[in-house]
């Protein structure tokens, strides 16, 4: 897979969805792809959506505290990623995180339970929305500070490196994080070093309430090319341009080549988190990007097209829906964690390591 699909070369005001140019490649993949792969991939969306869903749910009820960042809208990035990406492969983002962990395998019950605060939950209780991590399943994060994880993913690809296997680090990060000094740290040391990193900008078009073309000089995409990373910008709500774009780069990566970088154009349908009531856009331009981009009506168009029924996609959904119900009532009936947790995870002072 050599050709992406790509944009006009400024940075993408919000508004419209942009229009974007016909490829066959992409197009391709909707009837050369296995059906199993896509209806594993339009499942994953789903779990995705239905759990932040239910993450709005119980916030509106006072059963998650604090802030809450939801992925909904975002969904394509997550699924491309992962159908592109092998099962051992890592994956580290900022505290848009909920979504991921779903998408890299982590329990979602033990997500929730960690929304709401309890002992069972990822971070056992104490790290809460933007704190999630889960060793076992690659996934390193779920960090609060913006632009923090990207030095970390870094990293992380640097361990691979050093003992010799062939796992790359995809390191997410948002379109406000793209100009924090940190990151240019990240990318420099990576080029430096030939890491194995597949660095991936989720531009959903406003930092926190700040249009990305407000805040942003010149291209996303090419932020790293002083650095000799090779940078693309895909459509972010396509499921296709996504898998096309992240195979070909880790096929490069993995093959001993350079760091690379994407930018995927996406949108949020929420406020940049549940506090936000998200004045600063119309609601037609919500609207507008949902009827006209929405990735999980998108994908399921296609499976209609490969002879899916329709009742199977809504018994999927059905069965979805079930799931976050158990997640529910598994987070709210957990328990707390106990007074003596506090004094768990920590170094104190003095002590040696």
């Amino acid at each position: 897979m050599t050709k992406t699909q790509t944009s006009p070369s400024t940075c993408l005001a919000a508004g419209a969805p942009p229009k974007w140019p016909a490829d066959k490649t992409i197009d391709a993949l909707k009837t050369s792809m296995p059906l199993a792969k896509l209806e594993e991939a339009y499942a994953l969306m789903l779990r995705c959506r239905r759990f932040e869903e239910k993450a709005a749910e119980l916030y509106q009820q006072g059963q998650i505290r604090g802030f809450c960042h939801l992925y909904i809208g975002q969904e394509a990035v997550l699924a491309g990623c992962r159908a592109a990406s092998k099962s051992n492969d890592d994956y580290i983002t900022s505290y848009r995180c909920h979504a991921h962990g779903v998408a890299v395998g982590a329990d979602p019950k033990a997500l929730m339970a960690e929304l709401t605060g309890k002992a069972a939950g990822v971070s056992k209780g104490k790290g809460g929305s933007m704190h999630m991590f889960d060793p076992a399943a690659g996934y390193w994060g779920g960090h609060g500070i913006v632009g923090a994880q990207v030095p970390l993913g870094a990293g992380i690809a640097w361990a691979r490196k050093y003992m010799g296997d062939d796992r790359i680090c995809l390191t997410f990060m948002g379109d406000g994080a793209v100009n924090e000094g940190a990151v240019y740290e990240a990318f420099n040391i990576a080029a430096l070093w030939g890491l194995p990193a597949l660095f991936i900008i989720e531009n959903n078009q406003y930092g926190m309430g700040t249009s990305v073309a407000r805040a942003a000089a010149g291209t996303l995409h090419t932020r790293g090319e002083s650095f000799g990373i090779k940078g693309q910008r895909v459509n972010g709500m396509d499921f296709f341009a996504v898998y096309n774009a992240v195979q070909g780069a880790l096929e490069r990566i993995r093959a001993g080549g350079k760091p690379e970088l994407i930018e995927m154009v996406t949108y949020r349908y929420r406020g940049h988190s549940m506090s936000d009531p998200g004045k600063y856009r119309e609601r037609s331009e919500i609207e507008e990007w949902r009827d006209s981009s929405d990735p999980i009506t998108s994908l399921g168009k296609v499976l209609l097209e490969r002879g899916v029924k329709e009742a199977k996609l809504k018994e999927l959904d059905k069965t979805v829906k079930a799931e976050m119900a158990e997640v529910e009532e598994f987070a709210l009936s957990s328990p707390v964690p106990t007074d003596a947790e506090l004094m768990t995870d920590i170094v104190p002072e003095g002590a040696s390591r």
